[in-house]
Order: C-alpha cells, then sequence, then structure tokens
C-alpha cells in the first residue's frame, strides 16, 4: 500500500513527492543513529509521506517525547492519521514546512531538538527553500540538529548557508542510493555514527 500510494502521487505531482518509492529500513536507521532519544524532548518531521521515518521515532523515543508531523500531500496526511492518529504525543498536520512556527505555537511546542527532513530541496523553489531552511535553523537554535536526505549532493551549499557543521554520509541499501546530511550550528561532533565525506 506504502509503495502504491508513492508511486501514485509521484505520477500527480512529481516536484513535490521526489521519489518513486518510499525510503529504506536502512535510510530510516540512518536518518535517525544521529538522534541522542534518551534526551530528546521535541521532534518535528517534514514530510513523513507513508511514514518510514516516523515508525523509527515512534519506536525509539523515550516516554514523553513528543512529535510533531508536518505533511503538505493530502493524501499522505490521510494515510499518517489512519496510520497513527491514535498514537500519544503525536501530533499530525496537513500542511506547509514553511509554517512551522504557527504549527509549535499551535500545539505548544516550544523548541525543536531534531528535525528530519523528507523535502526534496532539488525541486523546492528556492525562495521557499531558503524560508524553510531559515526558519530550520531559527527554531533549532545552536543545540538542535536537522537532518535531511537528498539524492544528489547538488544543494549541499544551500545547507552550508545555513548550517555550520555538516556531515555527510551515504547510503547505498536505498532506492535511489542517498546522501545523509547531518545539520548543526554547534562545535564539530563526530558522533553522527558514519564518516563524513566531501561533496
Amino acid at each position: 500500500m506504502n509503495s502504491l500510494a508513492f508511486l501514485l502521487e509521484y505520477i500527480n505531482k512529481p516536484r513535490s513527492t521526489g521519489a518513486l518509492l518510499p525510503s529504506s529500513q536502512k535510510l530510516a536507521e540512518r536518518m535517525t543513529e544521529a538522534i541522542d532519544f534518551q534526551t530528546a524532548d521535541f521532534i518535528i518531521e517534514y514530510g513523513p509521506g507513508t511514514g518510514v521515518f516516523t515508525e523509527k521515532l515512534i519506536k525509539k523515543r523515550r516516554v514523553g517525547t513528543r512529535i510533531l508531523l508536518i505533511e503538505q500531500n493530502e493524501v499522505f496526511s490521510r494515510l499518517l492519521k489512519d496510520k497513527y492518529g491514535h498514537v500519544k504525543d503525536l501530533v499530525i498536520v496537513n500542511g506547509s514546512a514553511e509554517t512551522t512556527s504557527y504549527y509549535m505555537k499551535k500545539y505548544g511546542f516550544k523548541r525543536a531538538d531534531y528535525i528530519l527532513s523528507g523535502l526534496p530541496f532539488a525541486s523546492i523553489p528556492s525562495g521557499a527553500a531558503d524560508f524553510i531552511l531559515s526558519e530550520t535553523a531559527s527554531i533549532l537554535g545552536s543545540e538542535g540538529k536537522f537532518i535531511t536526505f537528498q539524492y544528489t549532493l547538488l544543494k549541499k551549499g544551500l545547507f552550508e548557508r545555513y548550517f555550520s557543521v555538516l556531515h555527510i554520509s551515504r547510503e547505498y541499501m536505498n532506492l535511489p542510493p542517498a546522501y545523509v546530511l547531518a545539520c548543526t550550528n554547534g562545535e564539530r561532533n563526530e558522533s553522527f555514527g558514519s564518516k563524513r565525506i566531501s561533496g
């Protein structure tokens, strides 16, 4: 069902969906390995799609950690609500990452420790991408981490405009293979689980 939903949405909205298939479990592990689940109080996920990363977040988080899912696609948003609408301390909104600050205030999120992103920045208009990343950096401050994946490193320079440290790893067990970028404005820390590669 997840794969079919992704394929249909890719056919209908290729620029916003960004992929033919949902992310793999291996990529989900890679995306969440940089998170300290013992200390994380608030986690946001941009563009969760069918919930591959969401599932990992729910399973790994400690009791009391709140998660905010922001999904712009109506089909995926309904699917997420069907799957996770009953889950405690999990908020699902059908909206844009550009309005994250609004949703944080609405649902009582004072800050975010981590923001995971499945957004296809390569196909997002530059103005919107800049706004999202500017808001993301502001929400996270100097200690929070932004974790995203991209199929190429064409937008590496874009992320470097808003974050001082990028740790980049490659996950080959995904179709197509993906780069995972873990970004922070804090001090350089090699605890992201993977070696840093050049772009």
